[in-house]
């Protein structure tokens, strides 16, 4: 770190409400139009060019197949090589770039993120990733911003995190360099915010990067590489391609200079790219960083003193918003006897309100899934649980594709917490809820710990504090982040550092230090500015 450069703590971006008749609301809805009015093309962004090469493929909003937002290129194992080139090529002179410069280019980015590009990222991840208006607020303006002003302050306060000094002729300190390599960003469909993290956070603490956006997000991508781009990042740091997952991991991971990864996706994809890079452990210049989010099979316990509205609030919010397409969304959920009737008749009314349809009509709490692929999978689950006699489809449980990928809320009430849709991650808007008696809140505690193999996030609503506690520290180990009163999604940056254990990732918290930390190699300095010029120690006499 050079000089000084004092980070204020930062303050969470406001969230805009979008109400009716509101300025906000009317600026994304022309944002939205102009958007769909323009078929555009996205390149590969490769050091200082911008490529268009290899095959050419169509972009279109889920949840209206029939437009075309543009095309994207699709590259080949070429390019791959080609971005990995580029990025040691910068290596040097952004390593050496003074923090404070590395810093201003991403507060600007902010700065670009939740002023003049706001409603253009947000209208982007409403056509692309079909989200509603407010997740997309949330997410692409929101966190996005957070991320990029939290992660310059908590670099700041990595660099000065230093050794003391025990003489007055020693001088010990700690270099926080970056890895020796470059660093492989493979980032999820759901999240603009996260999409645009994976890649940024290392950046920030002097890396380069080779970033693969998924497929479905490429269309929203392409902004984050323009508010980049004005922000004043040197071509060559964040290099963007789209190509072949299987076949970019080849170059990828078969590259003496691959320093690490930085992964947010699905578990099987993760544990081959961990076997893969174990087995490649001798072609590497270093042992790799492997920083991943993968899935999770999120919980929502009620206790019998829960207040059955913040209950219904937490379930429908936490399980059908962005219709369920995030991995901390609730999944299963555990509600006592003595309280179902009452919160089912609550929870079945409030369903009834939901409107699905497109993201243009503001009025849709839900919108559709991102992909036929998805669509197949969401509703082949359905089906299976239908033929279940443990189970019982108890709302929704519909689905169409004719215009756009459309999948009701669907609420499956199972005598079998053992079923499938209680253990499997399904990633789409499917609840499954097992009804216990209230007698038996221990054993249900041991059923929510050993069900699933994950532990991304879990939520208990209840008023009684001494039962609070208590399972807080019975689940301590089920999840990453655990919710009291409250829905088990929707973690804020700088609030809640997000992330799990067991089989859903590293838990290395984006959003905190902790991430950060990843992302360099100390060095240790002792400076000795009174050598000892003679071998002998006092006690040779």
């Amino acid at each position: 770190m050079n000089g000084t450069f004092k980070i204020p703590f930062p303050i969470n971006e406001p969230t805009l409400q979008y109400a009716p008749n509101s300025k906000e609301r009317l600026q994304i809805l022309e944002a939205i139009k102009l958007a769909k009015s323009t078929e555009i093309e996205v390149p590969m962004y490769i050091g200082n060019k911008t490529i268009k090469e290899g095959i050419k493929k169509r972009m279109s909003p889920p949840h209206e197949h029939a437009h075309t937002l543009g095309y994207y290129w699709e590259g080949k194992e070429n390019h791959v090589s080609q971005a990995i080139n580029a990025a040691l090529e910068t290596k040097e002179s952004w390593e050496l770039l003074p923090w404070e410069q590395k810093a201003s280019i991403f507060l600007k980015a902010a700065d670009l993120v939740s002023g003049s590009y706001r409603f253009k990222i947000n209208a982007a991840t409403m056509l692309c990733q079909s989200k509603s208006v407010f997740q997309a607020e949330i997410d692409a303006a929101c966190e996005f911003a957070d991320f990029l002003r939290f992660n310059v302050y908590y670099a700041e306060e990595i660099y000065k995190s230093q050794p003391i000094v025990n003489s007055p002729a020693i001088w010990n300190r700690m270099e926080y360099r970056p890895l020796e390599g470059f660093i492989y960003a493979l980032t999820p469909f759901n999240f603009t915010a996260i999409a645009a993290n994976l890649p940024i956070a290392p950046a920030l603490m002097g890396n380069v990067i080779v970033w693969k956006p998924a497929d479905s997000q490429v269309y929203s991508a392409q902004v984050i590489m323009e508010i980049l781009t004005e922000a004043g990042l040197p071509t060559g740091v964040i290099n963007m391609v789209m190509c072949d997952g299987p076949k970019a991991g080849e170059v990828v991971f078969a590259h003496r200079d691959f320093a690490g990864i930085h992964f947010t996706g699905s578990t099987a994809v993760f544990k081959t790219v961990w076997k893969t890079i174990a087995q490649n452990l001798n072609t590497y210049k270093s042992y790799p960083k492997i920083v991943g989010e993968t899935g999770g099979k999120d919980f929502i316990l009620a206790h019998p003193t829960a207040d059955i509205k913040v209950l219904v609030a937490a379930l429908i919010r936490g399980a059908f918003e962005f219709q369920g397409q995030k991995c901390s969304a609730c999944s299963r959920a555990y509600i006592p006897k003595s309280i179902w009737n009452e919160a089912w008749k609550l929870m079945e009314t409030e369903l009834k309100t939901i409107k699905i349809g497109s993201t243009e009509d503001l009025s849709c709490f839900m919108n559709a899934v991102i992909d036929e692929k998805s669509f197949t999978k969401i509703s082949g689950y359905i089906e299976k649980a239908k033929a279940l006699k443990s189970n019982k489809i108890i709302f929704g449980g519909n689905y169409d594709k004719s215009k756009g990928y459309f999948i009701e809320p669907t609420v499956i009430l199972t005598t079998d917490p053992h079923s499938l849709t209680m253990e499997e991650e399904i990633f789409g808007p499917v609840l499954t809820i097992y009804v216990y008696d209230d007698e038996k809140l221990d054993e249900t505690l041991t059923l929510i710990d050993q069900t699933s193999p994950y532990s991304l996030t879990g939520a208990v609503i209840a008023t009684d504090k001494i039962a609070i506690a208590k399972i807080a520290e019975k689940l301590r180990n089920s999840a990453g982040n655990f919710y009291i009163n409250d829905k088990c999604t929707g973690a804020v940056v700088g609030q809640q550092p997000f992330g799990g254990a067991r089989m859903s990732g590293t838990n290395d918290k984006s959003g905190s230090f902790l991430n950060l930390l990843r992302w360099v190699s100390p060095r240790t300095i002792k400076d000795n500015m009174l050598p000892v010029k003679d071998y002998r120690y006092p006690f040779l006499g």
